[in-house]
């Protein structure tokens, strides 16, 4: 939050296509096989309480944010020096050619040395952006002004106040009634009313964000890839987009969205044809409407139900599959903060019952997932998986699907030696070709072995008060931008 307000800054930045641009640092090089990388800072920046950015002040910050959590490996990193006042140097321990992505992540925000206190616990916290804080209510509330000693373009707007707001149709009130002048995350309902309303502009942007269900595979019933493809064939992507979000053409077939570089093996072309099929006698004779879109692991309930049946469920007369006595059952847990998830879940729900499949859906907090995911009790979630934390896809797959272990917000228990491999490979390729070959190998054997399931490309949905100009909204969700826009007189 403290990146998205504008208050910190990090060393790389990220433009809306997703390449890196300088940040704090103004350039950066490295040697042939990506281990020595070496960042020249900007001159003249200044931190809030006026003390000068130097590459003693990165190294103390950095130092301190690799202690903590970070969506990477720390143990990468074999060594970290000052060069000169202005230029900083890091030793890997093996080629990683994603590298500077990673300092574009909040986590590796520059903070001053001032920040810290006894133990190197944050006393305060003072950054280098345009706006610094005045007030600080955690999680409800930031309040900040415009720092005048801004090293890049000074804020136009004085003052900006963050404020939390839980639930959709409050948001949607505080911008309807001039309490906010922008809000975000609208559901379909709320942006349905705001667009009625002359007073609101409403904002649709797709962004690098995947709603998508995390499976537990080695889970005794998800274990089997044949279920998991089931599962998969068995959701009707199109129907929940057009009939939940209220937008076509955000279906999801794979796990990066078409926005995502090279990392989209191809265009989501849509084959609208709608087949009616009879159902074999595992699925007691019972006849449902198929639509079939865009290659094998869209909706095909008819493929679904073979899969199942190959895999020994077999439909029991209440209308569940069972195997060796025991019912596919499954718990899936999604959480408020995204207020769509929960009616995809239950559409989801609806969906895989057409199969055999009995889910139980829980809302729970946020935290619950990737804490399912830490002790093993995770069977599915549904969740909105932000790609644009790491900008260079590499990193996201590097740090996810490379190990056993996952992610706590991309794979679990999910094992296939080919990819772990060819990404390892993929770290230190410096042929474009064949950097471009493996990618698609990588994405094509993920799509057939189904550790996560893509459900849809994600759109942003914000809405401002017809006061505020400028408005844009950052792909990546790394700001607010607030520094660009100003208030009409």
């Amino acid at each position: 939050m403290f990146t998205r307000m504008q208050i910190l800054e990090t060393l790389i930045d990220v433009d809306n296509q997703g390449q890196l641009i300088p940040g704090l640092a103004s350039s950066w090089s490295n040697d042939e096989d990506f281990t020595v990388w070496t960042f020249n800072l900007r001159p003249d920046v200044y931190f809030h309480d006026g003390t000068l950015m130097t590459a003693d002040a990165v190294y103390k910050s950095l130092s301190v944010a690799f202690g903590k959590p970070t969506p990477f490996s720390k143990d990468m990193i074999a060594n970290m020096e000052v060069v000169s006042e202005y230029s900083i140097k890091f030793t890997l321990n093996q080629s990683y050619r994603p590298f500077p992505s990673l300092l574009s992540n909040y986590a590796t925000a520059i903070v001053a040395p001032a920040t810290f206190g006894k133990f190197n616990r944050i006393k305060t916290l003072i950054g280098t952006g345009p706006y610094q804080i005045t007030h600080f209510e955690p999680p409800h509330n930031i309040t900040t002004t415009r720092f005048d000693n801004y090293w890049g373009e000074p804020a136009v707007i004085e003052n900006v106040e963050y404020v939390t707001g839980h639930r959709s149709e409050t948001r949607a009130l505080m911008v309807r009634t001039g309490q906010a002048d922008i809000v975000y995350n609208l559901d379909p309902a709320a942006v349905s009313m705001l667009r009625t309303d002359s007073n609101v502009n409403v904002f649709s942007d797709r962004i690098p964000r995947t709603t998508l269900v995390k499976l537990n595979s080695g889970h005794p019933i998800l274990s089997d890839v044949k279920v998991r493809q089931a599962l998969s064939l068995a959701i009707d992507r199109k129907g929940i987009a057009s009939g939940v979000m209220r937008i076509s053409n955000i279906s999801a077939d794979q796990l990066f969205g078409p926005n995502i570089r090279d990392w989209h093996i191809r265009s989501t072309a849509t084959d609208n044809a709608t087949n009616t099929i009879s159902m074999g006698d595992a699925d007691n004779n019972s006849t449902i409407k198929n639509s079939v879109e865009n290659g094998d692991l869209l909706l095909n309930r008819k493929k679904a139900a073979q899969l199942l049946t190959d895999a020994g469920w077999l439909v029991g007369e209440d209308g569940v599959r069972y195997k060796d006595g025991s019912p596919l059952t499954l718990d899936m847990i999604t959480y408020a903060n995204r207020p769509e998830l929960i009616t995809i879940a239950t559409a989801i729900q609806d969906q895989w019952a057409s199969i055999g499949v009995k889910l139980s859906v829980h809302m729970e907090n946020v935290s619950a997932i990737p804490s399912g995911h830490a002790d093993g009790t995770l069977q599915t979630a549904l969740m909105a998986r932000n790609f644009a934390n790491i900008p260079d896809p590499l990193g996201i797959m590097l740090a996810d699907f490379s190990s056993k272990e996952g992610g706590d917000w991309g794979p679990m228990n999910w094992q296939n030696e080919k990819v772990f491999s060819d990404l390892k490979t993929l770290s230190h390729t410096t042929d474009e070709h064949a950097y471009k070959s493996l990618i698609s190998s990588i994405m094509q054997e993920v799509q057939q072995d189904v550790p996560l399931i893509p459900v849809m490309y994600y759109v942003q949905q914000t809405a401002t008060s017809s006061r505020l100009r400028n408005f844009s909204f950052d792909p990546y969700e790394r700001s607010f931008r607030v520094s660009q826009m100003r208030i009409a007189p």
